[in-house]
């Protein structure tokens, strides 16, 4: 994290003083600015916050300040799978720096996918950004909440008598839902996919 250092002194703070802020001893802050540890996803962003800078300059995978007005973070929230719905876990893993012509879509979030059902175009571990709507058009990729309990993404291709959620991969089937258990069940549109996003 070189780049923490010079963010640092671009605001004029002492070491001690940005530890007061975070909350920590300066002795962490400062094997923060060497390297030795790197602070988990939470204190990044307080540190981000603090220093208002991006969170990718602080782990120098931008060379430019690039104030946090100038970007748009959004929450990763636990998993979706991408096969069979199961139970989804909506805690927060990790925030998403995103450029600001993401805001105009509205309430955005990541949500990471477990499963092969959508490969090629989406693989177990990618991160799907969403933006959050209760309707789609026929042919979108969506997330998608079962039963109220359980949350998959998949194609949604709308019918007259139903919808069907369709998979990628054709190794996995089609689930069909008629009018009436969309209804009942009920099955809601949590949002749509925006983007993919992949970790090499």
């Amino acid at each position: 994290m070189r780049n923490l250092k010079a963010a640092r002194k671009m605001k004029g703070l002492s070491q001690q003083m940005i530890a007061d802020l975070m909350q920590i001893d300066r002795s962490t802050y400062t094997r923060y600015e060497t390297g030795s540890i790197q602070p988990d996803n939470t204190k990044l962003i307080k540190l981000a916050t603090i220093l208002e800078v991006s969170v990718d300059y602080l782990l120098d995978r931008s060379d430019h300040p690039n104030t946090l007005n100038d970007h748009h973070l959004i929450p990763v929230l636990g998993e979706v799978p991408a096969g069979q719905p199961i139970d989804a876990f909506e805690q927060v893993e990790e925030y998403l720096d995103l450029y600001p012509s993401f805001a105009k879509y509205g309430e955005l979030f990541g949500l990471r996918v477990k499963g092969h059902s959508m490969e090629p175009d989406i693989h177990n571990g990618d991160i799907v950004i969403v933006v959050k709507q209760d309707f789609i058009e026929s042919g979108d990729v969506a997330v998608i909440r079962v039963n109220d309990t359980e949350v998959t993404v998949k194609k949604v291709k709308k019918m007259q008598d139903g919808i069907v959620l369709m998979p990628k991969n054709p190794a996995f089937e089609p689930v069909y839902f008629s009018n009436e258990q969309v209804r009942t069940l009920p099955v809601t549109i949590i949002g749509k996919v925006l983007e993919i996003r992949r970790r090499l």
